[in-house]
């Protein structure tokens, strides 16, 4: 495990991406001890799409409310998701890969078979439609619960074909001559080889998981009565961000236009 993060410490690629990760954590487990998060609180004063100041450094929004406190609020919320979508559908897909890709036979045919079902149904749908059944009580632990249930197919697939190759190694032949028992080589001669490839699925299945509860978020499918980054975009696309004009309620001078188009 030293030797491959030192492999990847050396590349400038790794070293980028692990760092805006962290700096992404920081903000969201710290933030809060830095700067006063109130989701709730109207800035009457300044009002909305208000410009970058010393109290709000980057605005408002259109109700007046501070977009530091929303991203921070965002990154928790949106992080936790992730983490539960990610926790949940990495255990099923290493369970599930473990579980056939070492026994083979029938057992693996059949977990294949429910495997493949998944993957080919796409997950967005199935999202959509889970989520569009459930109108009340759409909380931040159930949609990274619906998430993980129905994200966990690939990392399945991916872990299934690792423990196939780790079949039919000599140190398992050697485990299974001396007596031991199906559970015990695969905690102890299997999952040891796979601790990093597992490791590189739940990254990649927390980044779904966020991706995913932003993409219903921004459908208007996502949890309510909290803020996700989902939910600020959904918010932004439904008060004209994604418009080629301006908010509802902000004039523009007369100099910050072109033959009818904003500068």
């Amino acid at each position: 495990m030293l030797k491959l993060l030192r492999n990847l410490l050396k590349s400038p690629m790794f070293v980028i991406g692990i760092s805006i990760f962290v700096l992404t954590l920081l903000i969201a487990l710290f933030g809060p001890l830095f700067y006063s998060v109130d989701t709730h609180a109207r800035d009457i004063l300044a009002g909305p799409y208000a410009g970058s100041s010393s109290e709000h450094l980057l605005g408002t929004d259109h109700l007046g409310r501070d977009y530091v406190s929303l991203l921070i609020a965002g990154l928790r919320s949106s992080l936790y998701v992730g983490f539960v979508a990610g926790i949940i559908a990495t255990t099923i897909g290493v369970l599930i890969g473990l579980f056939g890709g070492f026994r083979g036979g029938w057992i693996d045919e059949v977990l294949n078979m429910f495997t493949n079902l998944f993957i080919v149904i796409p997950q967005f749908v199935i999202l959509v439609l889970i989520s569009s059944a459930v109108k009340d009580g759409r909380s931040l632990t159930l949609i990274g619960l619906i998430i993980g249930l129905t994200a966990w197919s690939w990392s399945a697939r991916a872990v299934r074909a690792q423990a196939s190759s780790l079949r039919s190694r000599d140190h398992i032949a050697l485990a299974r001559i001396n007596g031991a028992s199906t559970l015990t080589i695969v905690i102890k001669h299997v999952l040891p080889y796979l601790l990093s490839y597992v490791f590189m699925v739940f990254i990649m299945q927390v980044g779904s998981g966020i991706l995913s509860e932003a993409s219903i978020s921004m459908i208007g499918l996502g949890p309510v009565d909290t803020t996700s980054l989902g939910i600020i975009l959904n918010q932004a696309k439904d008060n004209g961000a994604l418009a080629d004009s301006i908010p509802y309620g902000v004039c523009p001078l007369p100099h910050q236009y072109f033959y009818g188009r904003r500068l």
